[in-house]
C-alpha cells in the first residue's frame, strides 16, 4: 500500500522468538472497500488490544511459574555448606512469594476470562490484570534469580530470558504507568492524562 513501510525490528534484547516491528505511514489512503466491516471508530482496535492484553495476563504468569520451577529444582539440587539451597528461610520465602502471586495471578485471569464470556466484563478489568499480572512477573522473577547466584547469567536456566521478556512484556500494549492511569480514571471519574 502506498504510504506505508513495516520494518523489521532487529538485534532485539528480548522477545526474539517473535516478528517485532515498526510501522510508518505516510498520507496513507485507504480505500472504501478495504475498511473493516462493522468498525465504529477506534472500537475494534481497542478490542483488539484489550484480547491482547488479556492474553498477555496469562503469558506471564506461565513464565513467572516456569522461573519458579526452574529455580525450586536449581534450589533443590545446588548444595551450599552441605545444605540444599532449597533449605535456608530466604530461598523458601522467595520460592513462595513467586508462587503465591503466579496462584493469584491466574485466578484473576481465570475469572476476567469468565466475566468476559459472559459479557459482563469491563476493559478496565483487563487493565488491572495485565498492570497487576506483568508487575508481579517481573518483580518476582527478578527475585528468583537471585536463588541461581552466579548461574544467574547462564542461558541454561532460562530464567535471565524470561526476566527479559517480562521487561519488555510490561511496556507493551500500556505500560504499568498507562494502565494505572486508565485505572484510575475508572475510580475517581476524572482523566488525568490527555
Amino acid at each position: 500500500m502506498k504510504g506505508l513501510d513495516t520494518q523489521a525490528i532487529k538485534n532485539k534484547v528480548a522477545l526474539r522468538a517473535s516478528l517485532t516491528g515498526s510501522i510508518f505511514m505516510d498520507s496513507v489512503r485507504v480505500s472504501h472497500d478495504a475498511l473493516l466491516p462493522k468498525s465504529k471508530g477506534l472500537g475494534s482496535p481497542f478490542s483488539c488490544l484489550n484480547s491482547a492484553r488479556y492474553g498477555i495476563s496469562w503469558g506471564v504468569m506461565g513464565a513467572l511459574e516456569d522461573c519458579v520451577n526452574r529455580t525450586r529444582a536449581y534450589a533443590l539440587e545446588r548444595h551450599q555448606f552441605q545444605r540444599p539451597l532449597a533449605s535456608f528461610q530466604l530461598v523458601q520465602k522467595k520460592l513462595v512469594d513467586a508462587q503465591t502471586e503466579v496462584t493469584l495471578g491466574l485466578l484473576a485471569s481465570l475469572q476476567v476470562g469468565r466475566l468476559k464470556e459472559a459479557g459482563q466484563y469491563s476493559p478496565e478489568m483487563i487493565s488491572m490484570i495485565k498492570r497487576n499480572n506483568c508487575g508481579k512477573a517481573l518483580q518476582h522473577s527478578r527475585i528468583v534469580l537471585d536463588i541461581l547466584g552466579g548461574n544467574a547469567c547462564a542461558d541454561e536456566y532460562h530464567v535471565g530470558r524470561h526476566v527479559a521478556n517480562l521487561q519488555v512484556t510490561n511496556t507493551y500494549e500500556g505500560t504499568y504507568d498507562i494502565h494505572t492511569l486508565i485505572l484510575g480514571k475508572a475510580m475517581t471519574g476524572i482523566q488525568a492524562f490527555f
